[in-house]
């Protein structure tokens, strides 16, 4: 049985493996949400900009093979490299991948405003 300690070190884990996985394939703008103070469906967000489909499937791909290896479970994975947007769901984590247009569009850390940023990598 995993105790709070191992659950708090796997998710840092998580998060930075993919937000590595991300900056080294030169994402931009990588910033992670603490949403816990809504109490919804995840406690995590991890927003990130990609400038070409290419970038967004690279990325995508570079997270998911990461935290696999790692041990953390994908539950779901909506849209692609092609529709501007993507987004991998590992249940407290939720890693949204945009172009720059859509990021803007959907401005999701505006849509949380409660959220805390923990940490942003430009």
């Amino acid at each position: 049985m995993e105790t709070t300690t191992n659950i708090k070190e796997s998710f840092r884990d998580a998060t930075d493996l993919a937000m590595d996985a991300a900056e080294e394939l030169q994402a931009s703008s990588i910033m992670l949400l603490d949403i816990r103070t809504y109490r919804t469906f995840a406690d995590y967000f991890i927003i990130l900009t990609t400038d070409s489909t290419r970038q967004m499937r690279a990325v995508s791909q570079s997270i998911q093979g990461t935290l696999k290896s790692q041990g953390t479970a994908l539950y779901s994975r909506e849209g692609d490299h092609n529709s501007g947007w993507a987004v991998l769901d590992y249940g407290y984590l939720v890693i949204h991948l945009f172009s720059p247009e859509d990021r803007e569009y959907f401005d999701l850390a505006g849509a949380w405003p409660e959220g805390k940023i923990i940490k942003f990598i430009q």
